[in-house]
């Protein structure tokens, strides 16, 4: 790396190459002590299902997929041999993302959505990509939202059970049942049951990195937690015992949710672009970069995910924003160093993805036979699209779970998995 921005970087407290490890044993200590209800940082919620033995079939069920900026929902059949189809796809946007809304608001517009759909199915699988209490009926208690969702009096509401007083409101039949999950879980679900014939595997994960982040994981029986085999969504962008830079810190004070999902705030991509402004602002201001470049990018608004990802894929393209800014007044060498700074923030991300998965994996007990190895379906844009993320997240597997802890993994994809794994959710008794 080049030495200047190295010194720069380091003197903003920007740890460039965390360990995976470390990291991943300090996550895995939060996440005993979450599942042993000691006051972690992951809420490490429990979900009282598994991945069902046998593939649903000649049943339909309304699937809602929530999180985000987008707001999608669909009908899903399941035919008499098992196999799913998926009809009546309408995307809008997520409810409370644009302007604040109250819990009626909330529910009411949910509602709205979902008219394309009434009384096509009477089992709606509800996958909801914020914080929740799962309950044993299937029902969620929303702890929280993150993405900047603005909808405050919603916390601490039965999902499942307002969303149906409001579908009733608007004429539905009865609902027999709404099942809550969280992305995560969705994801786990769908690597469970898109497994080819051929293939065995000891346990599932499912990691989403795309506006937000999250992982879950199938935990065995353990008696000193006092807990069955079940799926447990851990809520990992909530922990706060990470290194933050001087630009996490300065992004942070600006987020509807200051002092919260530090994790989440290094990773996702709802968050990249805007630590990546804030560190091309401070070079600029310390004169790293020639002086018209500074000027230039002092002048920049705000900086996306979409387009540090699209300098970091092609650094010369006009059609960029820092790459036209680069052709107009910079020198190769100020294009070095923007990318220096904008790809150790991706490799970052990668880095701490790793640990995560890593220290999920451990938590599984299982993996250790290679022809049996652990499942886990990722899913979100950030982790397939942005530069390297993906490639990185394998090569830090590969060192830390396979050659150093002898843990066997696959990393698996497959079309519409939230979907489908919704649908399998709302399936569950």
């Amino acid at each position: 790396m080049n030495n200047q921005v190295s010194a720069f970087l380091a003197a903003h407290n920007f740890v460039n190459h965390v360990d995976v490890l470390t990291v991943a044993q300090a996550i895995l200590f939060d996440m005993r002590k979450g599942l042993k209800k000691e006051g972690a940082d992951e809420d490490m919620i429990r979900t009282f299902c598994n991945p069902p033995e046998k593939s649903a079939k000649n049943q339909s069920v309304i699937v809602i997929d929530a999180g985000g900026t987008n707001f999608r929902s669909c009908l899903v059949t399941f035919d008499d041999a098992g196999l799913p189809s998926i009809s009546e796809m309408e995307k809008t946007r997520m409810p409370g993302v644009e302007r604040e809304l109250s819990r009626k608001e909330f529910f009411e517009q949910i509602a709205t959505n979902l008219e394309h759909l009434k009384n096509k199915a009477d089992r709606i699988g509800f996958c909801f990509s914020y914080p929740m209490e799962i309950q044993e009926d299937g029902d969620g208690v929303l702890l929280g939202f993150s993405k900047e969702v603005k909808a405050p009096e919603v916390v601490g509401a039965k999902i499942g059970e307002c969303l149906k007083a409001a579908l009733a409101e608007h004429g539905w039949n009865s609902i027999k049942r709404i099942t809550l999950c969280n992305d995560t879980v969705a994801a786990l679900l769908a690597g469970a049951a898109c497994a080819a014939d051929g293939d065995r595997y000891s346990s599932n994960i499912g990691f989403i990195l795309g506006t937000g982040m999250n992982a879950a994981y199938l935990q065995p029986d353990c008696d000193c937690c006092k807990i069955k085999k079940q799926i447990i969504v851990c809520e990992s962008g909530k922990f706060l015992k990470v290194n933050r830079s001087d630009f996490d810190i300065a992004f942070d004070k600006t987020t509807v949710k200051p002092g919260t999902f530090f994790l989440e705030k290094l990773c996702s991509g709802a968050y990249l672009g805007p630590v990546s402004w804030f560190a091309l602002q401070t070079a600029a201001k310390e004169g790293l970069f020639s002086d018209k470049v500074n000027e230039a990018i002092l002048k920049l608004e705000g900086l996306t995910l979409i387009e540090m990802d699209k300098f970091l894929h092609h650094p010369y393209d006009k059609e960029c924003l820092l790459g036209k800014l680069l052709c107009d007044c910079g020198s190769d060498d100020d294009a070095d160093k923007i990318f220096q700074i904008l790809d150790a923030i991706a490799e970052r991300s990668a880095r701490y993805s790793a640990a995560i998965l890593t220290a999920c994996a451990i938590q599984t007990g299982e993996g250790k036979n290679a022809a049996k190895p652990i499942c886990i379906l990722c899913d979100g844009t950030t982790f397939f699209k942005t530069y390297k993320v993906r490639e990185r997240v394998y090569g830090y597997l590969d060192e830390v779970l396979t050659r150093q802890l002898g843990i066997y993994w696959n990393i698996v994809a497959c079309d519409n998995d939230i979907t489908l794994g919704a649908a399998i959710s709302g399936l569950i008794d």
